[in-house]
């Protein structure tokens, strides 16, 4: 049920990063030309494509930890026992929350702190552009728990362990190449 509930906020946030990229081609894009042939342009593009920059990125982070694509190696934990690797996965997760539960609680303390202040061009509150932080932490805390709870709960065989996996560009043991 939880796996489910997440996979369908990761196919929303990949919906929302498409769109976020598409209107920042298209803003950026937009103002090149409004300035280099009729010597104007439209302010506001600016800082919003800054602003759907930093919150694509910030939903892209929870799409790819979800997904477990982000950049790592296991040039150590491949060669450990079943309960090492378990181990070390028990230890990288409770890492990862320790780090995810402090960007929740800085970003809120922004959230606080600027929910008065108005951007220079938008004049929205900047609470919005610190919510991304939020929204990243608190959502990124709900999978760590879950994955946590699978592997200590032994409802994951050491295949599904995410992270274990042969490179692409290392050569196949028993291939020709």
């Amino acid at each position: 049920m939880v796996n489910r509930w997440i996979d369908g906020v990761c196919r929303l946030f990949s919906l929302l990063m498409v769109a976020c990229l598409a209107a920042m081609v298209v803003m950026v894009f937009g103002n090149v030309v409004l300035r280099y042939g009729f010597n104007s342009g439209i302010t506001v593009t600016e800082e919003l494509s800054r602003w759907l920059f930093v919150w694509m990125t910030f939903l892209g982070a929870f799409v790819a930890l979800h997904r477990h694509r982000h950049l790592g190696t296991d040039m150590v934990v491949s060669r450990l026992p079943l309960a090492g690797r378990k181990a070390c996965f028990v230890v990288s997760r409770l890492l990862m929350l320790f780090v995810c539960a402090l960007v929740v609680l800085g970003g809120w303390e922004q959230v606080l702190i600027n929910r008065d202040t108005r951007s220079a061009v938008l004049e929205a509150s900047m609470a919005i552009f610190y919510a991304s932080g939020v929204v990243f932490g608190a959502l990124a805390c709900v999978v760590l728990v879950h994955e946590l709870w699978q592997v200590l709960s032994g409802r994951v065989g050491s295949e599904a362990l995410p992270g274990f996996t042969e490179s692409e560009e290392a050569p196949r043991h028993g291939s020709d190449a």
